[in-house]
């Protein structure tokens, strides 16, 4: 066992006394996960192991070894091990915001300070607290997740749960590995669309690469991007029905009609796309508020990183030292230095 692993074993033990503990119960999910890696290399020259899993896993190895050769993400045992975990998500994160507000409910934690969600291993738990939450008025949300970081303290490994094609598995890796270059305490807008753009960026630069897959890649994502914008102009309107001075049932009311409209806009974008229904899932789940937040978050901030790297002419390495600059500045400042950066202007 490896040492880190025997630290999480302890620490495991240390809670096990503690009834209801979250703590207890992450430490006992990590400890779980980490304790099923497999070498890929290993698994790779195993006459038994499954070919489409062999391909995949070897997809996977040329994309992490991509990362950090031309994207300059840190070069460590992340994403050379695979874990199968026999269920469909790593974890499952709640969401949760009021009736009447996109503002997101935080929950804080040590290290990381507050953020927009809470991750859970168990399925079910996710659900209880999930409900607990609805009880006090809030509009939840429970999304099964398919990879996470533990930001450089382990080395994260490859899961069967990163479904999707080969570029969405090289994207998740980019993600994944930007975590580890930094992580704002109690920023998450920052620290996931940080996250986004090194992915997005990142697989123009690989699909450069990889020509076989550009067609497909581009088409799927010229949908999402669409998708997302229809499902940002909805936060907007939705912002300012909530900033109006209108009584709560007349917001109620505006509420519903919004989601409505996001309803009919979506059949309408899925007919110019040929009837293709990859967002089907999402817009079959309750429509509030929580369900929009995840967009914000992750998107939030990406045209801000876009112009930080164009002023740093796509030099990773320098663009890397700009945002851990960002991310020492108190909250406010580093607000301010993003609004002035989607604007076009200068902050270095």
């Amino acid at each position: 066992m490896d040492a880190g692993l025997t630290r999480l074993a302890l620490l495991v033990a240390a809670t096990a006394l503690l009834p209801g503990c979250y703590y207890g119960h992450l430490l006992k999910g990590q400890y779980e996960l980490l304790s099923r890696r497999e070498p890929v290399d290993a698994l790779i020259a195993k006459p038994d192991t499954d070919p489409a899993l062999r391909r995949r896993l070897e997809r996977a190895l040329e994309a992490r070894a991509f990362a950090s050769r031309e994207l300059k993400l840190p070069d460590n045992g992340s994403y050379t091990a695979y874990a199968d975990l026999g269920r469909p998500y790593a974890v499952w994160n709640v969401f949760a915001a009021p009736e009447l507000s996109l503002q997101p409910h935080e929950w804080c934690y040590p290290f990381l300070g507050c953020l927009a969600y809470r991750g859970y291993y168990d399925p079910q738990r996710a659900q209880r607290d999930a409900n607990d939450l609805r009880k006090q008025g809030m509009d939840v949300l429970v999304s099964g997740v398919a990879a996470y970081s533990t930001l450089g303290w382990f080395d994260d490994p490859l899961l069967n749960t990163m479904g999707g094609t080969d570029d969405d598995l090289a994207g998740t890796i980019f993600h994944e590995l930007a975590h580890q270059v930094e992580f704002a305490d109690g920023d998450t807008a920052f620290n996931e669309s940080f996250a986004s753009f090194v992915e997005q960026q990142g697989l123009k630069q690989y699909l450069k690469a990889a020509p076989e897959l550009i067609a497909a890649a581009r088409q799927r994502q010229q949908r999402e991007d669409e998708f997302i914008a229809l499902v940002l102009a909805t936060r907007t309107r939705l912002e300012a029905v909530y900033a109006d001075a209108a009584p709560d049932a007349a917001k109620r009311e505006r509420k519903v009609a919004e989601f409505a409209r996001l309803r009919a806009d979506y059949e309408a974008l899925k007919r110019n796309w040929g009837g293709d229904a990859r967002f089907d899932g999402w817009m079959s789940g309750e429509p509030n508020n929580a369900r929009l937040l995840p967009f914000g978050l992750y998107q939030a901030w990406v045209p801000a990183f876009e112009a930080l790297f164009r002023q740093e002419n796509g030099d990773w390495t320098r663009f890397y030292g700009k945002v851990k600059e960002l991310a020492k500045l108190d909250e406010e400042e580093r607000l301010g230095r993003l609004e002035q950066l989607k604007k076009g202007t200068h902050i270095f």
